[in-house]
């Protein structure tokens, strides 16, 4: 070094030495450049690692609130003329087999099918505003094998579930899950389940009239069982409405019938006159009976008749009520329009009368994975009904909405991680 400079002239040290002095100058620019830049980044990882959590609950909020909205379609109604929509209509939203376990609920029926089923209550409130609220039986999952103490859980659920239509009429009436089947009907019981739900008589029927409108519901599994007293007292309930209606049935005439045998008295009253009616199993119906489902494919083959936990209930799926408590029905009430269960499936149907049948469908996962219900519009004036079949969400796309979601926040927090990392290491 010290010959090198010997040989070199003044001008010549100068010059190296500043350019010496300029690398180094350049070298420390660039360092601190990328020094400057793996601090931005790391402080950018953390603001969204601070903000992740939040953006996760808005998205879960915003997510919770879309999917409650139902999907409602209006059913044709065979070209008949509809009046447009009045303020004084009375407008009805239908459920049916809530399946609702109380006490004995798990931790998925608790945190996830039973939260969802009382966000779709909340938000179908919100958005269609009924009048009423009916429910088509099967309230408990389990019923006829529960004891009073596990019941009143049941219906303290049913209560909280209710939410917004607390202070709005409403009406349920029993299925087979509620009562059980002809060997389990107790007269005992069933007067104990009806005195717990408003307008239902001892023998789980009621009849009531809102709006000018009359409602008649009839327990149905009491209609299924032979020389039971219950199924006698739902044929004193059909006698009573017909002769308040027609002013014809003197005091001596009797519906007297034999076990499993049903006779009327034919009354004054036309097909359709009658007032609307409530049953929890569907009439019998022929295939000459015209049908309508707006389901892009006939489901009626692959109803499966449990899911999970709830277990089977003592009728199948496709039990209705035979064709002589059918004629019965259609002869002692003349029904306007008739609302059926049981089938977890939505239907519509006319019978060879002209009596017009919905069958509402589940609104509960646990029994189809596509929960729905009905809503009913009756004209003031005694006019068309008007009926709406609303879909909710699949309980398979909200799983996979919630599981793209925590796998999302995970990738997130892993990214964030993998980038701490390597700006650290550098």
């Amino acid at each position: 070094m010290v010959n090198i400079i010997k040989t070199l002239d003044p001008f010549s040290v100068s010059h190296l030495l500043l350019n010496l002095l300029s690398q180094k100058t350049l070298n420390i620019s660039h360092s601190n450049t990328a020094s400057s830049a793996s601090y931005t980044m790391v402080v950018h990882w953390r603001r969204v690692l601070r903000l992740l959590p939040l953006i996760v609950i808005a998205v879960l909020v915003v997510f919770e609130d879309r999917v409650s909205i139902p999907s409602c379609v209006v059913v044709p109604n065979g070209g008949q003329h509809v009046e447009e929509d009045h303020p004084d209509d009375l407008k009805v939203m239908m459920v049916a087999n809530l399946l609702l376990l109380g006490s004995e609920a798990g931790y998925k029926n608790i945190f996830f099918s039973d939260y969802y089923l009382s966000k779709f209550f909340e938000k179908s409130f919100k958005i269609l505003k009924p009048d009423m609220l009916l429910v088509l039986g099967d309230v408990s999952a389990r019923g006829s094998k529960l004891t009073r103490s596990k019941w009143s859980s049941v219906i303290n659920q049913f209560h909280k579930l209710l939410g917004p239509f607390h202070g709005r009429p409403f009406h349920v009436i029993l299925g087979d899950r509620d009562t059980g089947d002809c060997s389990e009907l107790n007269a005992i019981s069933v007067n104990w389940l009806a005195g717990n739900f408003p307008g239902l008589d001892s023998s789980g029927c009621g009849a009531f009239e809102i709006s000018n409108i009359s409602f008649v519901s009839l327990n149905a599994v009491a209609l299924l069982c032979g020389n039971n007293k219950l199924r006698f007292s739902v044929e004193k309930i059909c006698k009573w409405y017909s002769e308040q209606t027609t002013k014809v049935l003197d005091e001596s005439s009797k519906f007297r019938l034999a076990s499993g045998d049903f006779g009327w008295r034919e009354n004054a009253m036309s097909s359709g006159s009658g007032p609307v009616l409530l049953l929890h199993f569907p009439l019998h119906w022929t295939e000459n009976n015209n049908y309508w489902d707006n389901s892009a494919v006939d489901e009626s083959s692959k109803i499966i008749e449990s899911r999970g936990f709830v277990g089977t209930g003592p009728y199948d799926l496709f039990h209705a009520l035979p064709p002589n408590a059918t004629e019965y029905i259609f002869q002692a009430l003349k029904p306007r329009i008739v609302f059926s269960a049981h089938t977890h499936k939505f239907c519509d149907r006319t019978h060879s009368d002209g009596t017009r049948e919905i069958t509402v469908p589940a609104m509960t996962w646990d029994a189809r994975s596509e929960p729905g219900f009905v809503v009913a519009l009756f004209k003031r004036n005694g006019g068309v009904v008007t009926v709406s079949h609303c879909s909710l969400a699949r309980e398979s796309n909200v799983l996979i909405a919630y599981i793209s979601i925590v796998i999302l926040f995970i990738s997130t927090m892993l990214v964030a991680k993998s980038s701490h990392l390597t700006s650290s290491g550098s």
